[in-house]
């Protein structure tokens, strides 16, 4: 009797969902006769039992796998999911699979993530798939969401890592090489342009400054010349004269000296 009452109890915790089913008995739909239960839950194990589905959510990290572009590139894809189940479609995802949730995630959540990779990559070319790749991504997430959604399955993270084939990856290297060295020879020329502005700025800044010191020596010299012709002048003046002050009568009286000075 005990044996009997213990194999009739189990417990559904607040993480899961249960589904408490009649295994002989389907409905007039051909569906299995379910409900949702939770907590203590009491069945007869002969003709029922209590299935439970996780409703935390599930990180799966699904091994890599290939799709192909419109121009026959194939790319390898290695995609992250985090999900959870909505716990109001959980009857209907058992009578859908009747699998537990590590089968689910082996099989149909695994093909709708690479259909939607394979479908999306089939309206990329490769080149242009790599230069939008945020795009192209996105739009796989959309359609990924939608299938999942559908059934009951609420995608919250996804995430994957692209590798392009190793010719794409070595034409890729070799352009950005070129880009690179592209940049590098347009910035050493603007180098060489910004150098040569500035030696002649330089040159012309040192011409102007020779003019200026040049004009100033000249007015210097004018003047210092200046300067020694009147003292010249005063000075054999002053060597000729006799000493003496010799005048002669103005027309008015008075007396002017006059000095001879040859």
């Amino acid at each position: 009797m005990a044996f009997t009452m213990t194999s009739c109890l189990t417990v559904v915790d607040s993480g899961e969902v249960g589904i408490k089913f009649n295994k002989l008995a389907v409905s007039q739909e051909g569906t299995l006769i379910s409900e949702p239960v939770s907590g203590f839950v009491w069945y007869w194990p002969f003709t029922t039992r209590v299935f439970t589905y996780p409703t935390y959510i599930q990180r799966v990290d699904y091994q890599p796998f290939t799709v192909t572009t419109q121009d026959a590139a194939v790319f390898t894809m290695d995609p992250m999911l985090a999900y959870n189940i909505d716990r109001s479609r959980a009857v209907d995802i058992f009578s859908k699979h009747r699998k537990p949730i590590e089968s689910i995630e082996a099989g149909y959540i695994r093909t709708c993530v690479y259909d939607a990779y394979r479908i999306t990559a089939n309206n990329y070319k490769s080149d242009s798939l790599m230069s939008n790749r945020a795009g192209f991504e996105r739009e796989v997430r959309q359609m990924l969401e939608k299938s999942l959604e559908t059934d009951g399955f609420m995608v919250s993270e996804f995430t994957s890592q692209i590798t392009p084939p190793s010719s794409l990856s070595q034409m890729i290297e070799a352009k950005n090489a070129a880009v690179q060295a592209a940049l590098k020879a347009e910035n050493e020329v603007k180098k060489a342009e910004a150098e040569a502005k500035i030696a002649v700025a330089k040159a012309e800044g040192e011409a102007k400054a020779m003019r200026v010191k040049a004009d100033a020596e000249a007015y210097y010299n004018m003047k210092i010349s200046a300067s020694l012709t009147d003292r010249i002048v005063a000075e054999d003046w002053i060597e000729k004269w006799d000493g003496k002050m010799p005048s002669v009568q103005s027309g008015n009286g008075n007396m002017m000296p006059v000095i001879n000075l040859k």
